[in-house]
């Protein structure tokens, strides 16, 4: 199956992009994985809620160049649905078998997620209620989705 991470932002530093490689390695022995980036926009210190708005809507027209009809969209939301590494692999096994035509992972920037975005999602997935920098979101999204086809297959990797 083919999947994609669609991230507004890009990873800068080499740290993040030498954990991003590796587990896009990993991952490519089991599912075909495209990484695409967005532009992100720039954010005024102590922005209004129309200029965070803003920013939300033009980001979500970017996101939306990448969506497709069919796709299974699993956005990244704080308020989304806790999951453990177990109960996401049985999750993520769900989308495979659900007829999508790829699963995309959408990690919003600075500001999150227009709701136009989060309201085509199949799953909202939540690491918790802190706040995660984007960067370090892709990581974590990246290693939950190995671990999560780890477990699935039942392979070693999870403790």
């Amino acid at each position: 199956m083919q999947w994609t991470v669609l991230a507004v932002g890009r990873l800068k530093e080499r740290y993040w992009r030498e954990a991003a490689e590796e587990y896009q390695k990993r991952l490519s022995r089991y599912v075909r994985l495209e990484v695409t980036e967005v532009p992100d926009d720039p954010v005024p210190d102590n922005p209004s809620d129309a200029q965070v708005a803003a920013v939300l809507e033009r980001e979500a027209d970017r996101l939306e160049r990448h969506l497709r009809e069919r796709d299974g969209v699993v956005v990244l939301d704080r308020t989304g649905e806790m999951l453990s590494s177990e109960a996401w692999s049985r999750r993520q096994v769900e989308l495979e078998q659900a007829g999508y035509g790829r699963l995309v992972f959408v990690i919003g920037g600075t500001c999150g997620l227009a709701p136009r975005i989060v309201h085509r999602a199949a799953v909202r997935w939540s690491f918790g209620p802190i706040t995660l920098p984007h960067q370090l979101a892709r990581i974590v999204l990246l290693e939950q989705l190995y671990r999560g086809l780890r477990i699935a297959r039942g392979e070693p990797y999870h403790r």
